[in-house]
């Protein structure tokens, strides 16, 4: 039986079809071809597929508008029709109807679609990365990257577009790039088109062609939805709902990138209060906090309110600490000033003002503020720690209130001490990769 049983994550192959011309600058290991990490929102929990031998699923999208080509092919198929599962009956309920089916037809479209494709909605955030054949190495984005001349030919724009529902041809075009969400986010479904209040930022990449440097074609990178709510008593809360980057993309600050354009849109916006994330993965997570802390260590006004004029260093508003190996932040020094609002223990109206300001989330913001503490904190200074020790105890408390509540005094203290120390060598680790 097992002979006539695929993987279903191995036999489903995506690519991301670009024109002859646009091949032209591909660097030598330049691909676009990758596999899914999830099918069993498609194919079943166990992710396999039964009656065929040699199954590949070749399901391929125009780069720019995501117009797609499917092909099964096998080298054998049983002749049971009750026991082989229909592959692409199954498939084609997740994709758009009207998909291609011949392969000359499809390239040809593709030809067509690289001059013609332009995203959709409003620009809302763009930067520079050094093409691929320019980099020294696959995927390492330099701190110079960010400073590229765009007009330069080695270099490589992403540009990142506002859309909703109302956006003339974007509902169709979700419907095409909806399927990466099952892919590749665990427990992803799709979004009930009839809530006409979602908005979405998606990425592209904006590439040069080598022979004619003045015209440029897009090509899908990723995308982000998000959901506005009802915030007491005017405004809405803005929720991250789902955020994914495709795999040729992936490890190359993208993603930051993206989580960027979504929260300078949310300060853009005087009738959003605060942006949230719902349910994060462990990777998104620590994307959020690596953003986030860098952009409050880079913010001098706040850097310089919280621990002291005299705490912010050249670099733009790191502060010494027990950044990477215990040592102080990169570019920075430990500094023996007195303590400015951020403390321990934190002024915690001046706290709520900057929350406000910065539109983020309580839970969150908290937390931020005790790894910038933790990044300063002076190991050896006894009351200095047990503020900060019981700052943090407070937050977890009040956080984990009701499980706590159930447990015997001595039982309550043991978790809440280990949650900290837990909490705080996170913290560390998060650090690390700031510092």
């Amino acid at each position: 039986m097992g002979d006539w049983t695929a993987d279903a994550n191995e036999a489903l192959k995506l690519t991301l079809v670009r024109s002859t011309e646009d091949t032209k600058s591909f660097a030598e290991d330049e691909l676009y071809e990758f596999h899914p990490t999830f099918t069993y929102p498609i194919y079943g929990e166990d992710e396999k597929l039964y009656g065929y031998q040699g199954l590949e699923i070749d399901l391929r999208f125009a780069s720019g508008s995501l117009i797609q080509y499917l092909n099964i092919k096998y080298t054998n198929k049983l002749d049971s029709t009750s026991t082989v599962d229909d592959v692409e009956g199954i498939l084609s309920r997740f994709i758009p109807p009207g998909y291609f089916k011949d392969e000359q037809k499809f390239l040809a479209f593709v030809e067509e679609d690289a001059t013609t494709f332009q995203p959709l909605g409003q620009l809302v955030h763009s930067y520079t990365r050094p093409a691929l054949s320019a980099s020294t190495e696959k995927g390492k984005a330099t701190s110079s990257s960010q400073s590229l001349d765009p007009g330069r030919e080695d270099s490589v724009v992403f540009e990142a577009y506002h859309a909703t529902w109302n956006t003339s041809g974007f509902k169709e075009l979700h419907r095409r790039m909806q399927i990466f969400i099952l892919l590749y986010i665990e427990a992803g479904s799709y979004i009930n088109e009839d809530e006409d209040s979602w908005e979405f930022v998606v990425l592209y990449e904006k590439r040069k062609r080598s022979e004619a440097p003045n015209a440029a074609t897009y090509h899908f990178v990723g995308y982000s939805s998000l959901y506005p709510f009802y915030f007491f008593p005017e405004k809405t809360r803005m929720r991250l709902s789902q955020f994914v980057i495709l795999p040729p993309y992936q490890h190359r600050g993208h993603g930051s990138e993206l989580y960027k354009a979504i929260y300078q849109y949310t300060l853009s916006r005087p009738n959003i209060a605060e942006l949230t994330v719902e349910d994060p993965a462990e990777a998104f997570e620590d994307l959020r906090d690596r953003n986030d802390l860098r952009m409050l260590l880079y913010n001098q006004q706040f850097m310089e309110e919280g621990f002291g004029s005299e705490a912010v260093t050249h670099g733009g508003g790191r502060v010494g600490g027990v950044g990477r190996a215990g040592k102080s932040g990169k570019g920075g020094k430990i500094v023996t000033t007195a303590r400015g609002k951020m403390g321990p223990p934190s002024n915690k109206a001046w706290l709520e003002k900057w929350r406000n300001d910065l539109k983020i989330a309580g839970r969150q913001f908290h937390r931020l503020v005790e790894m910038l503490l933790l990044l300063r904190l002076d190991s050896s200074d006894a009351a200095a720690e047990r503020a900060y020790r019981i700052q943090v105890k407070e937050r977890l408390y009040r956080f984990n209130f009701e499980i706590l509540a159930q447990l015997e005094k001595e039982e309550r203290l043991e978790k809440l001490e280990e949650t900290y120390q837990s909490v705080r060598q996170d913290y560390s680790r998060i650090l690390a990769m700031v510092s």
